[in-house]
């Protein structure tokens, strides 16, 4: 949800796990409504799933840059999730996995979305970051 719109929805997510994170959740392109997502400048780098591009997301007359991305070529490991599409849930009105309200992970780098569903320790609080 963002601006009072549902932006996405699906039952084909794949559910990424990675070391201590809680699942990041890339979904299909398909899954998310036209038009709210704008590619943008900016990448990044994973050493596991390789080179990220970015997306703004608007909806419902609300903006959040940069909140969601994707691997157009990913690693070979993580073929199964090119063009798949996360976001991140603390720039959303709100994310469900679900029946379960999607918690963020905390800090700014990571993605992960956290439901009563998964315990911690996770990275992303001070002083997590060197895990």
């Amino acid at each position: 949800m963002l601006g009072g719109v549902a932006i996405a929805q699906t039952e084909a997510a794949f559910r990424v796990l990675e070391t201590s994170h809680p699942p990041t959740y890339y979904l299909p392109p398909d899954a998310f409504a036209p038009g709210v997502l704008l590619p943008c400048a900016g990448q990044s780098w994973c050493e596991w799933k390789g080179q990220a591009r970015y997306f703004d997301v608007v909806s419902g007359g609300a903006q959040a840059p940069k909140a969601a991305w994707a691997y157009p070529k990913p690693t070979p490991s993580f073929v199964s999730i090119a063009d798949f599409i996360a976001v991140y849930a603390e720039a959303m009105d709100e994310c469900w996995v679900g029946e379960h309200r999607v918690r963020p992970q905390e800090g700014n780098f990571y993605g992960g979305w956290i439901t009563d569903l998964v315990v911690g320790p996770f990275k992303g609080a001070p002083g997590t970051l060197g895990w």
